[in-house]
């Protein structure tokens, strides 16, 4: 058997029912959807906030990148010029070293021939005093007779005239 309602309970049930929808529309269904008003707003901000935040990171991310690579064609534009500065500082000196090696070993060689000239005077100059006292020596044991003496002169101013 089933069991049925009255007619009365239902009414009761009814009316009772409408009393706690109105009371709940008037005092409680007001600040519920208020605050679940307030709860979506929250969590939208919270939403926009954490997209705002990751959009700052990315930005971020792209300032370092582009800090980091500036950073990295400075360092190579430095390494660049360090080496250009070493290379030409080392053939600056390679040249300077070339110069002066050459002038020492021109500064030798023109000593080497002043030497030289100054032995080979010398040797002259000793040369001809030797030839000049020889000269004499014969000079004196030939031209002990006047014959001899007249004979040498005539000789001497041919050759003098052939010169």
């Amino acid at each position: 058997m089933l069991v049925q309602p009255g007619v009365g309970l239902i009414v009761w049930m009814t009316v009772a029912f409408l009393v706690v929808w109105f009371l709940l529309g008037k005092f409680a269904w007001k600040p519920i959807l208020k605050s679940l008003k307030e709860r979506e707003s929250s969590i939208e901000d919270a939403l926009n906030s954490a997209k705002k935040a990751k959009e700052e990171v990315a930005a971020l991310k792209n300032d370092n990148e582009k800090l980091l690579q500036e950073a990295r064609n400075e360092r190579d534009a430095m390494l660049k010029e360090a080496r250009e500065t070493k290379e030409r500082i080392v053939a600056e000196a390679k040249a300077a070293a070339t110069e002066e090696g050459n002038a020492i070993v021109a500064k030798a060689r023109e000593s080497i021939q002043n030497e030289k000239n100054a032995a080979i005077t010398e040797l002259k100059n000793h040369v001809a005093t030797l030839s000049i006292e020889i000269a004499e020596k014969i000079l004196k044991a030939e031209l002990d007779n006047e014959e001899k003496q007249k004979q040498l002169v005539s000789t001497l101013l041919e050759d003098i005239k052939l010169n």
